[in-house]
């Protein structure tokens, strides 16, 4: 692998009334109490700002740390934690799977590839995308991808540095809508959103696997419990759904692209409808599922998404920001959604609770839609002044 450019860290300073008490909720909601912060990953303590007297809320200047783990990736798109801590992260266009830590120095973390994916077909919004590490990987050692090829997307299972083992194959494919997040489930099974394919019929589509949000046993299955028969189908009706995350009561939140009025984030309901191509945003007969939040397009097209606590953080591309979304206990919306580093890094692709409470944003600067700068792209990793980034 290419040697790395020195890593750096820089501190963001964030003003707005209330936006002090969101940054807060981020890492302390939910019951989570935070200690004194372990030592920083790349080996020495971070350096917190002296937090305000002026309790939150209260209009002051809030300040974030912003500690950049890693540079010089390309387009690094799906990041998932193995038991050691180590983050793994898929590269869309290079088709590398990457080790990031849980080894440092004192320029960050290591960053080693562990293989590329052969098969692999890049192009537009296509390549190695989403992936995810078993719950049982002490003992099956198994990771799982979403990926395109020349005839589709698929999800396969692999031993790190073997050859993948497709467990579903025919999801559709095109330059753009691909879909392509990984993750398991609270129940312990396997989800996958798609996209459309720019193919807007296949969201209505039962029989088809495009503009879907499916569920699935490690084998590629049907999940037991799943809405309609001998299917992998468990909500219908997006046009390309690239972030889903689950609250501490086991609802399922997804993000979801719009076309060129309402970018969407959609609380997902086993057997429902979210109304694409019939409906963008809200609205429609009543056949459909109304968002909780939508934004312009321009200023969110949110891919990634994590709750942590009561807050969802949606990492947005073309509105170039993290926003966060507070969540009551019926999954529902409270107050406003509040922006971050809102034009600071460029393009933000995925958001990431890692294990020791501090949550990771992987820039897309060199998508194709980017203004990439000689450090793009990069991993970020947050800590809140007023908050730990220890274990909870």
């Amino acid at each position: 692998m290419n040697a790395r450019p020195p890593y750096r860290r820089a501190t963001s300073r964030v003003t707005a009334t209330g936006i002090a008490t969101s940054l807060a909720l981020v890492l302390l909601a939910g019951g989570c109490a935070f200690g004194e912060p372990e030592p920083d990953q790349a080996g020495a303590p971070p350096t917190f700002p002296a937090p305000t007297a002026t309790p939150p809320g209260g209009g002051v200047e809030q300040q974030i740390a912003v500690t950049v783990l890693a540079r010089g990736l390309e387009v690094p798109w799906g990041v998932a934690f193995l038991p050691d801590g180590a983050a793994l992260v898929t590269e869309r266009d290079s088709a590398r799977i990457l080790r990031v830590g849980p080894g440092s120095d004192t320029e960050g973390l290591t960053v080693e590839e562990v293989q590329t994916v052969e098969g692999v077909t890049g192009g537009g919004e296509g390549g190695l995308l989403g992936i995810a590490v078993s719950p049982q990987y002490d003992t099956d050692e198994t990771v799982f991808i979403y990926y395109s090829t020349a005839q589709d997307n698929r999800i396969a299972r692999l031993i790190l540095g073997e050859e993948p083992e497709p467990i579903v194959t025919g999801i559709p494919a095109a330059g753009i809508h691909n879909g392509g997040r990984l993750a398991f489930g609270p129940d312990g099974f396997l989800y996958a959103s798609t996209g459309d394919a720019s193919d807007t019929g296949l969201a209505q589509d039962r029989e088809s696997l495009g503009g879907k949000i499916l569920r699935m046993t490690p084998e590629g299955e049907p999940a037991p419990g799943n809405p309609f028969a001998d299917s992998l189908v468990w909500s219908l009706g997006h046009r390309n759904v690239q972030g889903i995350a689950w609250d501490d009561q086991d609802r399922l939140y997804a993000t979801e692209f719009g076309q060129n009025t309402w970018d969407e984030i959609n609380l997902i309901e086993p057997g429902s409808n979210y109304g694409w191509p019939e409906v963008e945003g809200t609205g429609g007969d009543g056949r459909f599922v109304d968002p909780l939040v939508t934004w312009s397009t321009d200023e969110a097209s949110c891919s990634g998404a994590a709750v942590v606590g009561t807050i969802l953080a949606a990492a947005c591309l073309r509105g170039e920001r993290l926003w966060l979304v507070e969540l009551t206990g019926s999954g529902t919306v409270f107050g406003q959604p509040r922006s971050l580093l809102t034009e600071e890094y460029g393009r933000l692709r995925t958001v990431a609770l890692a294990p020791d409470g501090s949550v990771w944003v992987t820039t897309s600067n060199h998508d194709g839609r980017g203004e990439p700068d000689p450090a793009d792209d990069r991993i970020l990793r947050l800590v809140f002044a007023d908050g730990g980034a220890g274990r909870s």
